[in-house]
């Protein structure tokens, strides 16, 4: 099994950053591809950005520009630098892997809010 884990997000000022991490753990052999998602309320979830193991990256066009992933799979790791934040990339964010012979794993999710 992989189970993945979100941190860094938090309250911002427009025009600031954060970074958020993703720490898997687990099989971790297994992930392949690890992505970003949203969700603000009333709003379905949408991808933000994802990153394959083997370095492959796709970005929304919402963020491209201002949001940077990154990753380490060989330790577990996948970050979502977000610069020049905007009071509508306010959601909560949930990281998302895909592992082989397993599927889709979720973390819990964590709260970004950018105040005007």
């Amino acid at each position: 099994q992989v189970q993945l884990v979100e941190s860094g997000g938090g309250l911002v000022q427009a025009g600031g950053s954060l970074r958020l991490s993703c720490a898997a753990s687990g099989n971790i052999l297994r992930l392949y591809a690890v992505g970003w998602y949203r969700q603000a309320p009333g709003k379905q979830r949408e991808l933000v950005a994802v990153i394959t193991r083997g370095g492959t990256t796709n970005y929304a066009d919402s963020v491209k520009g201002r949001f940077t992933i990154s990753g380490d799979f060989t330790e577990g790791t996948v970050y979502l630098q977000m610069n020049s934040l905007k009071p509508e990339d306010t959601a909560v964010y949930h990281c998302n892997g895909r592992a082989l012979g397993v599927g889709d794993i979720w973390g819990q999710g964590t709260q970004v809010t950018v105040s005007s």
